[in-house]
């Protein structure tokens, strides 16, 4: 309190001009409506900017909670969309009144190789997450890979960048399907093989997933065709297939799990 009063003290001068300037200036202020007007307009000129620096700050600090409500509803809305149909006479038929036909789990990649032949991704979510193996990994983007192995927390994933993955593809154009490999070259290019020469492909067309396997629904996106060529003495196409993903830079995916899965395998297995 002493400190107090000896700045007012030794301050005393400045203090009392400063108090006469403002009283100056509200009476100015008050007593002439064109300075009143550029008052006000200041004033809210300069609290605008605050109150806009405060939102920017505040939405900035409330990011991650935002983006975990966007994946959510990405997740819910990718459950209806992989869980109706359409028919060849477009009418609508919600499969959900007889049960889910595939559930989806979102995650974060934490670790990524794209540099090896045999490449495998790691996962932030594990069997505590209702994460197996041979479950689907896709982005917004299209088909990452599949689970293969699992920890309580983590999961590592086979990459479609890994020369031992093999996943069914088609032309989304027709109903002509193959297998789609990887050469173990070009990170942002992969092979679809065993397309019958029959088959009309042009440059261009997208490949989408087949949905002939328990691991991915049908019309997950793939890429797009880069080339190709007849492979006249076995009578299909070598097709190089440019990828939507841009597997070098990937942060968030899904985990896509077949609820008839298992059901599907026993009857396989017969």
């Amino acid at each position: 309190m002493q400190q107090i009063i000896n700045f007012i003290i030794r301050n005393k001068n400045f203090l009392l001009f400063l108090l006469l300037f403002l009283l100056a200036l509200v009476f100015t202020i008050q007593s002439h409506s064109y300075h009143k007007s550029k008052f006000v307009n200041s004033a809210n000129f300069v609290s605008g900017g605050v109150y806009n620096s405060v939102n920017n700050i505040s939405e900035y600090l409330h990011l991650k909670s935002q983006n975990q409500l966007l994946t959510e509803e990405n997740n819910r809305l990718r459950n209806l969309l992989f869980n109706s149909n359409v028919n060849a006479d477009s009418t609508f038929i919600d499969t959900t009144k007889f049960g889910l036909a595939y559930k989806f789990y979102s995650a974060s990649i934490i670790k990524n190789s794209y540099t090896t032949k045999d490449n495998i991704l790691l996962i932030n979510k594990g069997e505590k997450d209702s994460i197996k193996q041979d479950y689907g990994v896709i982005s917004s983007k299209g088909v990452i890979g599949i689970i293969d192995k699992t920890s309580n927390r983590f999961a590592t994933v086979i990459s479609i960048l890994n020369t031992t993955n093999k996943i069914s593809a088609q032309l989304k154009k027709s109903n002509h399907f193959g297998t789609l490999t990887w050469n173990g070259q070009n990170p942002a290019t992969v092979q679809l093989i065993d397309i019958p020469v029959n088959a009309k492909v042009t440059v261009g067309d997208t490949i989408i997933t087949s949905g002939r396997s328990s691991i991915f629904p049908k019309n997950i996106g793939i890429g797009v065709v880069k080339d190709f060529e007849k492979d006249v003495a076995e009578n299909f196409y070598e097709i190089n297939i440019s990828l939507f993903n841009d597997m070098t830079n990937l942060e968030h995916v899904y985990i896509i799990e077949n609820v008839h899965k298992q059901e599907i395998n026993n009857l396989l297995d017969e």
